[in-house]
């Protein structure tokens, strides 16, 4: 019988994460003016940009997220390279 240490892959830990049937979000937006995550997504969002804003929440209206997705579109991904 295999130790619960070598059960322990990163598959079976990104299974039981929240959202785990979900892709690894590309963009983490902070409104709010917070310019931190809050232990949000933190394993999947290792290699997402991420966009800071100070609108809160409630503001945040389509034309705001226009503006996180063209600075999305300029920034050069290099996934942790």
């Amino acid at each position: 019988m295999a130790s619960p240490a070598t059960d322990l892959t990163e598959e079976a830990l990104a299974a039981r994460l929240y959202a785990a049937d979900l892709p690894d979000p590309d963009l983490l937006i902070r409104t709010g003016g917070d310019q931190r995550v809050s232990n949000f997504l933190l394993w999947q969002a290792a290699y997402a940009e991420l966009y800071f804003c100070d609108l809160y929440w409630p503001d945040f209206d389509p034309a705001a997220f226009d503006a996180a997705l063209a600075e999305y579109a300029r920034r050069s991904r290099r996934f942790g390279r």
